[in-house]
């Protein structure tokens, strides 16, 4: 199993709740070959990601950075 471990800063607390909210029903959409847990902290999303192959590990990062810069973008252009 190939593990990461990724730590977004947010502007604030209350942006990383949203974001973190926002995305958390991707979560129970299953990425094969890859478990994911999503927690937030004050201003910090905490990303991890452990997969069977670095391919798998590779997709599902991409995949869960774009819906938290996509959900970013939304945010900040409401």
């Amino acid at each position: 199993m190939i593990e990461a471990k990724i730590v977004i800063y947010m502007n604030s607390a209350l942006d990383a709740r949203i974001i973190g909210e926002s995305i958390s029903p991707e979560i129970k959409k299953k990425i094969p070959n890859s478990k994911i847990n999503i927690t937030f902290h004050d201003e910090k999303i905490f990303l991890d990601i452990v997969s069977k192959n670095l391919s798998s590990l590779r997709a599902a990062c991409n995949s869960y950075l774009r819906w938290i810069n996509t959900a970013n973008k939304v945010k900040n252009s409401i």
